[in-house]
């Protein structure tokens, strides 16, 4: 065969090879090249990776598992899905098992040696995200959520939303129902007046009822920066009602006496108080001119100027108080339930008084969550009272709601009790918070205990031991009976509480509240002495 013919045929042939790399590449050589880039990259952050498994329903699974496989650099290996649903029967997706949730957790976790866990948080209900979670932090497993996954998410957009579980997610209950057509019809049109409108309580208050549209809503506060920043925020939202702010102090009656006039307030809601329990065992003359004058100041200026309903905010620790804060509150619910019998005996009640009753609030200002974050962040230590102290928490959301709830049902005179679940351990909430964050008790965040501060008891009560409570339609609302004294007999003691604090005198001052509420124990401070002459001269 001449030269030239072997040297035509030996290129038509080398011309078939490379035409059919070229076809291939063009088929399936995308795939073929992403598939061995993302080897590569992944043998690159192997040893960065940690196993993880996915929770949630089938369409989680997918989602969640391409978006963590995407991407860069790879924190997550994926190595298997825990189905909540019950309703998948294949073992395997994409090639990795899928266990039951009624499966032993603790045995996956250990066996598939899972450094991390991933919620698809809509997926699963308040009582097995708290099990399982509790379960993973127990093995040193780091928690995620994902939350938000829609059909329509792109992969960044499901990437973004893989965070870290906060205390604040496992403390949250079951949303409530409320009957917004009742709550619309009391607020529309109305012009509503909230004391402490800048705190956390008072703006929650405020943002909920500016759904109602009402016509007006009366800001009052003491504090300019937080009222400046409260203000900005509702300006945002564009809401529709006139929004009215007003620097005022409760305690000064001539001040608030041209807010009435002025503005002619058909609703109060009065947030309004000194709530710092240490704070005010050391200046309780303080708490007696915010929390019980400048509460007599609005509840008396409600019945002059003819307020159709007063909602006060009060706290558990008016029960049994073993302080001068909780003393100074149930103080000032004595008042409001007295003159409120008072009115309706004479004839003249215009004005119904409702008293509201809630304990500690997730993120609250002062409160411990924000306090023990700032510790871990910081590399600790976390300070605690005490190891057995116990509170029992709600999220503001729920508390404002409740509250707006109660003011609706209350006919004048009752004390609302807001169902608080179950009391939460601190140092517990503490343990949790640290593993939430991905470290180790004691190992890398140091625990310590303080001692409990002037005026604190290890737990709260939410009724006195020996009284009743009535129901309501509402699940997560109860009534406290109590016995309701004689206005003009509460009148006269409470002036004469207001007139000896002008003194500054803090044994006479609480010596004064003692005799008004008998029931009032002094708890690790200073004035137990009053309880112990008191006992000297009764014996």
């Amino acid at each position: 065969m001449p030269t030239s013919q072997v040297l035509a045929i030996h290129m038509k042939s080398k011309f078939s090879i490379v035409f059919l790399l070229f076809r291939f590449l063009k088929s399936r050589g995308r795939r073929f090249l992403l598939t061995v880039y993302n080897r590569l990259s992944h043998q690159t952050d192997r040893g960065q990776r940690s196993n993880a498994i996915v929770v949630g329903k089938l369409s989680s699974f997918i989602a969640l598992e391409n978006a963590l496989k995407s991407e860069r650099p790879c924190k997550f290996r994926v190595v298997g899905f825990l189905d909540v649903s019950g309703k998948i029967k294949c073992r395997k997706i994409n090639g990795l098992p899928v266990f039951n949730f009624s499966d032993d957790f603790d045995s996956i976790l250990k066996s598939r040696r899972l450094k991390s866990v991933i919620v698809s948080d809509e997926d699963i209900d308040l009582e097995n995200k708290e099990k399982l979670i509790d379960i993973a932090l127990k093995n040193e497993v780091q928690v995620f959520k994902a939350s938000g996954l829609t059909n329509r998410n792109g992969i960044p957009e499901i990437r973004s939303n893989i965070k870290r579980y906060r205390i604040e997610d496992l403390l949250e209950r079951n949303p409530l129902i409320s009957n917004n057509v009742a709550l619309s019809h009391g607020l529309k049109g109305k012009t509503i007046l909230v004391t402490g409108a800048a705190g956390s309580i008072g703006s929650e208050i405020v943002r909920q009822i500016l759904k109602f549209q009402p016509s007006k809503v009366v800001l009052l506060d003491q504090a300019e920066t937080p009222m400046h920043s409260l203000l900005l925020g509702l300006l945002e939202l564009n809401t529709g009602p006139e929004i009215i702010s007003v620097l005022a102090d409760i305690r000064d009656k001539a001040v608030l006496t041209t807010v009435f006039a002025d503005y002619q307030p058909d609703i109060v809601y009065h947030a309004a108080a000194y709530k710092h329990v240490p704070m005010m065992e050391s200046n309780p003359a303080q708490a007696i001119f915010t929390n019980v004058l400048g509460t007599k100041n609005l509840a008396d200026l409600a019945v002059e100027f003819g307020v159709s309903k007063f909602v006060m905010v009060s706290t558990d620790k008016a029960v049994n108080p073993g302080n001068v804060m909780g003393a100074s509150k149930r103080i000032a619910e004595k008042y409001v339930q007295s003159l409120q019998r008072h009115l309706f005996r004479a004839d003249q009640l215009t004005t119904r008084f409702i008293t509201t009753r809630f304990g500690n609030v997730l993120g609250s200002n002062g409160s411990v969550l924000p306090l023990f974050s700032k510790q871990i962040e910081n590399g600790g230590p976390v300070t605690i009272t005490h190891p057995d102290i116990i509170r029992y928490f709600m999220t503001i959301h729920e508390a404002c709601q409740l509250v707006l709830e109660a003011g609706k049902m209350g006919f004048g005179g009752e004390i609302f009790i807001f169902d608080m679940g179950k009391p939460v351990k601190i140092v517990d909430l503490a343990i949790k918070m640290i593993k939430l964050a991905g470290l180790i008790p004691e190992k890398n965040i140091e625990i310590q205990f303080t001692g409990l501060r002037p005026g604190e008891k290890l737990f709260e009560e939410l009724t006195n031991v020996n009284s009743k409570t009535l129901p309501t339609y509402h699940e997560k609302i109860t009534i406290f009976q109590d016995q309701i004294e004689d206005y003009d007999s509460i009148h006269t003691k409470i002036n004469e509480l207001i007139d000896l604090s002008s003194s500054l005198n803090g044994f006479e001052i609480v010596k004064k509240m003692k005799e008004i509420l008998p029931e009032f124990k002094s708890k690790n401070s200073d004035f137990q002495r009053i309880d112990e002459a008191e006992l000297k001269k009764a014996s």
